[in-house]
């Protein structure tokens, strides 16, 4: 039975969602409008590509050809992509079109390397938040999440391989000194992408190798309240079996982590490795797309 308080639960995410996509909608426009359409860079996706075909083309602002290049990529995100994702996207789309149109910016900045790195900057800032929203502002995002869920390739990593199309041609149509200050641009707001969107919830592997690993086991369940696994090892010069800890911890809690351990064992073997993504009810940080 549908209650009052389910409404305003779906009321408060819709709003949140679209305060998210709004605000990183403005900020891209900021860079769009106020740096790379004023320095001649391409940027990236399916925004890089509408400002090669504006640079050619003056006569067709950015926001109408970003627009028109969205409409056959939605096929493939209907296909691909969770409906609530693909919904909140056109919204998204939407919404960035429009920013591009009505946020006319002037930032007073000359120097095209420090152009293409506060672009990367305001770019993979306002992008990110887009992504911690429901949906995406749609061209490449919409990809990148396909990879993402599909391959476990992250998303600024494959928005950062996908640009090198986009890359080449504008080297080849526009100019290849503006293209090289663009790659700086995107390499800058590949980087600031991922720290937006995972940022500290980014989720880390340790490997516990300790004589006294039953207290440090016990400790990390009831002080840290994580999970872990005891995976048998044998030591490759003793021959000793040995027990070893894996577990998983957030980038935050991974200091405790550590002191935790060495105050059982000095001499404690540790091991941590970065994940790309992690899926589970209280330790995930696969964001819900």
């Amino acid at each position: 039975m549908w209650r009052l308080s389910d409404t305003v639960l779906v009321g408060k995410e819709i709003l949140r969602n679209f305060v998210l996509m709004s605000i990183g909608s403005i900020i891209c426009s900021i860079a769009v409008n106020g740096i790379l359409i004023p320095h001649y860079f391409f940027g990236g996706g399916f925004t890089g590509l509408s400002l090669v075909i504006h640079y050619l083309i003056p006569s067709i602002p950015v926001a109408v050809i970003y627009f028109l290049l969205n409409i056959p990529l939605f096929t493939l995100g209907w296909m691909y992509v969770g409906r609530r994702f693909f919904l909140y996207s056109i919204l998204g789309m939407i919404i960035f079109s429009f920013s591009l149109e009505i946020v006319q910016v002037s930032i007073p900045v000359n120097d095209n390397i420090l152009c293409a790195l506060l672009a990367g900057i305001i770019t993979g800032l306002g992008g990110g938040i887009i992504l911690r929203s429901m949906g995406s502002a749609g061209g490449l995002d919409i990809l990148s999440v396909i990879f993402l869920k599909r391959f476990s390739v992250r998303l600024g990593s494959s928005t950062l391989a996908f640009n090198a199309f986009i890359l080449s041609a504008g080297a080849i149509l526009i100019s290849l000194e503006q293209a090289l200050y663009t790659l700086i641009f995107m390499y800058v707001s590949s980087r600031m992408l991922n720290l937006v969107v995972t940022g500290l919830s980014q989720r880390k592997a340790v490997l516990i190798i300790s004589k006294h690993w039953q207290e440090i086991c016990n400790e990390i369940m009831e002080k840290i309240h994580r999970g872990v696994t005891i995976i048998e090892g044998r030591g490759g010069y003793t021959g000793h079996g040995t027990e070893i800890i894996y577990t998983v911890v957030s980038l935050r809690e991974l200091p405790r982590l550590k002191q935790l351990a060495q105050g059982f064992d000095p001499h404690v073997f540790i091991v941590v490795l970065d994940t790309i993504e992690v899926m589970g009810n209280r330790i995930g940080n696969q964001p819900h797309w």
